[in-house]
């Protein structure tokens, strides 16, 4: 699983954190900090917190592609 957000999109509402507080976490009163690479155990929470977003700030890829050797 892969987390994404876009931080330019982020307007730092934080209805995402207390929603998966194990991987996002906000410093100060609008600075996101968060694990990119969640374990798979947190999954629920993660996509509820995607869902929470109400700007869309968030992407979590469930099977991020694997990198192709294209020779």
């Amino acid at each position: 699983m892969r987390l994404v957000i876009d931080l330019n999109k982020c307007q730092g509402y934080a209805q995402c954190v207390p929603l998966a507080p194990a991987v996002l976490k906000l410093l100060g009163e609008e600075a996101l900090a968060y694990d990119p690479n969640p374990d798979e155990s947190q999954r629920k929470q993660v996509l509820r917190a995607v869902a929470s977003c109400p700007v869309q700030a968030i992407i979590c890829e469930i099977d991020p592609p694997a990198d192709r050797d294209t020779e």
